[in-house]
């Protein structure tokens, strides 16, 4: 026994020592904090992404015929709101609107991004275990190129789920675990890459990330919300890192995205982090240089999950809206002493007077379209018309429910999804729901990807496949 006592001491300094080399033989780089947060998400190592990853070419072509875009997120002015270039067709038949081509897709939720009649897609390759960028022809779905880097994801109800950003020079996309990645719009040359995890401390959300890039003159503008840095501008041509908003409170990421804003003769960034709502200066003006913030307000934040982004009303105003009780709130921004504010026009707290779980919704014509979220009680899912005073116009009723389910804005009409596939197309009137026509569209289940509208053209998706739907009248 007297042995065993003075064996202690020394088991334990052999164990110590043994703990401290493990300790040392890491990266000193992460602290405990980090580790423990790395850890919850599968690991406490970030895998080393490795760009310009690989490329495979195909006989695909672009439709040479078809001159429409849906550029990135919720379309050419990122507000749900196609251009009214071609007439849609108000009744389709029985089996709904034409197929014109469909493809299979990787376990997720992104949506397409068009340009110069190519498709571009952010999937997710299981078998290569990687972010796959795909470009596509918007005439037959043909593959023309993808470029794909490794990165090893596993399902947390999918994987993908953001928009590629494209111009006519560039394609920016943004992956589940905040890899960032530029390359030609046309041939698929690698341009740069960043990993926000590894080089900006960045915490992707649950779920992983949606952040839908943003393209704005030629610069991308991302919402690391990372250690230090809050938002930053790239330069797309180089890659080069032309501003950064510091981060002092140590905001975290949402799945929010950024949007543009102009006020006063002053273009800004806003952006719902986890602890507020900011706009940042987008360019050098006087004493403001770009990335500045220009105002913040911490007293909006949705519980658990912030997922619609700030929708721009016009007039100094923004509607922010959420689900999980987050409600909607209304702020106006004014000019005070020649610096940027804002204050409350109406709060409702309470889901059933509005709110949005996933979508972020569509102000068109005076009016602002949403689906409720499922805590409004016997209001939730239904579509929803509301004034800008906060007063509901009408519901679509029991009957007609939709989940978290896409929905955009195209000729006069509404566009919307359920969670099952069934597309619905309605009059977007202000003064009662008017149903036109519906169809099933999609077999599969948990069809929240954004659609996208192109030359009478509308591309849906589910958990599996992609589609083109021809939505033209003849």
């Amino acid at each position: 026994m007297h042995l065993l006592w003075l064996a202690i001491p020394v088991l334990l300094a052999v164990a110590c020592a043994a703990s401290l080399t493990v300790w040392l033989s890491c990266d000193p780089a992460w602290n405990v904090k980090e580790r423990s947060e790395r850890a919850a998400k599968g690991g406490a190592a970030l895998f080393e992404t490795k760009f310009p990853g690989q490329f495979a070419a195909s006989d695909g072509k672009p439709a040479a015929d078809l001159f429409g875009t849906w550029p990135g997120f919720r379309g050419e002015n990122r507000d749900g709101v196609a251009p009214d270039d071609v007439p849609l067709a108000r009744q389709w038949p029985p089996g709904g609107p034409k197929v014109l081509w469909s493809v299979p897709v990787g376990l997720g939720y992104a949506a397409p991004a068009v340009m110069g009649g190519r498709v571009y897609l952010l999937d997710y390759d299981e078998a290569k275990q990687a972010d796959a960028l795909r470009c596509l022809s918007l005439a037959d779905g043909k593959e023309m190129w993808r470029r794909w880097y490794e990165i090893p994801i596993d399902s947390d109800h999918g994987m993908s789920r953001t928009v590629p950003a494209v111009t006519e020079k560039y394609v920016v996309t943004f992956g589940p675990k905040c890899h960032v990645m530029c390359v030609d719009a046309t041939t698929g040359n690698f341009r740069w890459g960043i990993d926000l995890a590894r080089e900006y401390r960045t915490t992707w959300p649950k779920w992983y990330a949606s952040q839908c890039p943003l393209v704005d003159r030629d610069r991308a503008i991302l919402a690391p919300a990372g250690k230090e840095v809050l938002l930053m501008g790239v330069d797309c041509e180089t890659g080069k890192v032309l501003w950064k908003t510091p981060n002092p409170r140590g905001w975290k990421m949402t799945h929010s995205s950024v949007m543009p804003m102009e006020f006063k003769g002053r273009r800004m960034y806003l952006y719902c982090a986890s602890g507020g709502v900011t706009a940042v200066a987008a360019e050098d003006a006087g004493d403001v240089k770009a990335g500045d913030v220009l105002w913040e307000r911490t007293d909006w934040q949705v519980p658990f999950a912030n997922v619609p982004s700030p929708v721009i009303i016009g007039n100094g105003h923004v509607l922010l809206s959420g689900g999980y009780g987050g409600g909607a709130m209304m702020i106006r921004l004014k000019e005070e002493g020649g610096k940027l504010a804002s204050e409350t026009v109406w709060r409702l707290t309470k889901s059933k007077e509005f709110g949005s779980e996933q979508q972020t919704p569509v102000f068109y014509k005076g009016r602002i379209y949403a689906v409720l979220p499922k805590e409004a009680g016997s209001f939730g899912e239904q579509l929803a018309c509301m004034d800008l005073e906060g007063k509901h116009a009408w519901r679509s009723g029991k009957g007609a429910k939709f989940g978290l389910g896409p929905y955009l804005v195209a000729d006069g009409c509404l566009l919307v999804m359920n969670d099952d596939g069934l597309l619905v197309m309605a009059e977007a009137a202000g003064d009662a729901y008017k149903p036109l026509a519906k169809a099933k569209v999609l077999g599969g289940h948990e069809t929240w990807a954004p659609m996208a509208l192109v030359s009478g053209r509308l591309l849906v998706r589910d958990l599996k496949q992609m589609k083109c739907l021809d939505m033209r009248k003849e």
